[in-house]
C-alpha cells in the first residue's frame, strides 16, 4: 500500500477491454486522489469480485470473494482498511481487525441474505433444535453470527459442515445454498428461506435458452442460485472457484451465473475467452463508486462499530471457520 501509484496510463492498459476510452476520463481524478489517500492514512482497499473495474482494479489492494477478504483482513498491517463491498464485509473486517479503522463508502449497502435472518431468528431455532449446530454463511450482520456455532462462505461451506463431524446440522439464511450443499454430503442439512435477490433470478431455462443460441458455451452457477441452476451448469462454486475454472480450463465460451461485474473482472486477465453476460446487477454492491470510497478516506466516514459483547462471540464463530 506504500508503493508508488501506478501512472494512469498502465491503469487504463489494464481494463480497456472493459471500460471504454470514451468512459475513462470520468474516473482518473478519483482514482488518482484515492491512491494518494492510501498513501497518506496508510489505508488499505478491500474489494469483492462483485465491484466494478474501475474499483477493482485500479484502487483495490485485496480483492476476492468472501473468503478471501476474510482471511487477509485478517492479516493486514493497514491503519485503515476500506471495504468496498457490502454492510456484512466491513463487519467481518472489524471482527478481525477491532482495534483498526473499518469504513465502508455506504452504510446502505446492504444484502438481501443478511436482512433476512436476524439474532432472535437464530435463538429460537436453537429451542426448536437442540443440540443441533448453526452454521452460518458470512452474508449475515454481526449479531446473527454472534448466536452460531461456526461461519461458513459459498467457497468452504461444504468443508465447514463436514468438519463437524455431526449427522445434521442447521445452515442459514440461503436456502439455495443449503439445499446445494446439501446435495453433495451425507449431512443432513436444515435450511432458512433466505435468498440472494441476484442469484434467484437466474433459471435453468436460462441455460438452456444460453446453449441453443451458444452450443459450446460452458456455464458457471454460484451456489446461491437455485438447485436446478446449478444441476443445469456444468461447474458451481464461489466467485474465486469460476475465476479459477477460467484460468485452468480457458474456455472459449462462457458465462458466469452470478453478479455481473464478475465477468468483466474476470475477462480483464482472459483476452482470447468470450464471457456472455447475463446481466444481473446487485444494487447494493452498486452503491459504491470511486466518489464515496474517496469521500470515506477523506472524511472517515463511515466507521464501522461492534458492540464488544456481540463482537466478541461473532468474532469466534468467524475465526473456527478460519481455523479449517
Amino acid at each position: 500500500m506504500l508503493d508508488a501509484p501506478a501512472p494512469m496510463d498502465v491503469l487504463y492498459e489494464k481494463v480497456k477491454r472493459v471500460i471504454p476510452s470514451v468512459e475513462w476520463p470520468v474516473f482518473v481524478e478519483d482514482i488518482d486522489a484515492i491512491l494518494e489517500l492510501k498513501r497518506q492514512r496508510k489505508a488499505v482497499i478491500l474489494a469483492h469480485n462483485y465491484q466494478t473495474p474501475e474499483i477493482f482494479h485500479c484502487v483495490a489492494d485485496i480483492v476476492g470473494d468472501s473468503l478471501a477478504l476474510a482471511r487477509k483482513a485478517a492479516g493486514t498491517e493497514a491503519d485503515v482498511i476500506l471495504l468496498a463491498g457490502v454492510h456484512f464485509m466491513a463487519e467481518t473486517a472489524k471482527l478481525l481487525n477491532p482495534e483498526k479503522t473499518v469504513l465502508i463508502p455506504d452504510l446502505e449497502a446492504g444484502c438481501s441474505l443478511a436482512e433476512s435472518v436476524t439474532a432472535e431468528d437464530v435463538r429460537l431455532l436453537r429451542q426448536r433444535f437442540p443440540g443441533i449446530p448453526i452454521v452460518t454463511y458470512v452474508n449475515t450482520s454481526a449479531a446473527v453470527k454472534a448466536e452460531s456455532d461456526i461461519c461458513c462462505t459459498s467457497g468452504n461451506a461444504r468443508a465447514v459442515v463436514e468438519s463437524l463431524g455431526v449427522p445434521r446440522v442447521i445452515m442459514l439464511p440461503d436456502e439455495y445454498l443449503a439445499r446445494n450443499i446439501a446435495a453433495e454430503t451425507n449431512v443432513e442439512v436444515i435450511a432458512w428461506t433466505g435468498h440472494c435477490e441476484v442469484h434467484e433470478r437466474f433459471t435453468a431455462d436460462d441455460i438452456r435458452e444460453l446453449r441453443d443460441t451458444h452450443p459450446d458455451i460452458i456455464v458457471l452457477a454460484h451456489p446461491e442460485c437455485p438447485p436446478e441452476v446449478v444441476t443445469e451448469a456444468d461447474f458451481s462454486g464461489s466467485t474465486a472457484a469460476m475465476s479459477d475454472y477460467v484460468e485452468r480450463q480457458k474456455p472459449r465460451h462462457v458465462v458466469l451465473m452470478t453478479e455481473c461485474s464478475m465477468s468483466d473482472n474476470v475477462a480483464v486477465a482472459h483476452p482470447d475467452v468470450e464471457f456472455v453476460r447475463p446481466c444481473n446487477l446487485c444494487p447494493h454492491m452498486k452503491r459504491i463508486t470511486l466518489a464515496n470510497i474517496r469521500a470515506a478516506l477523506e472524511e472517515n466516514r463511515h466507521e464501522i462499530s461492534i458492540d464488544p459483547r456481540i463482537a466478541r462471540r461473532a468474532r469466534s464463530a468467524v475465526e473456527r471457520m478460519l481455523a479449517i
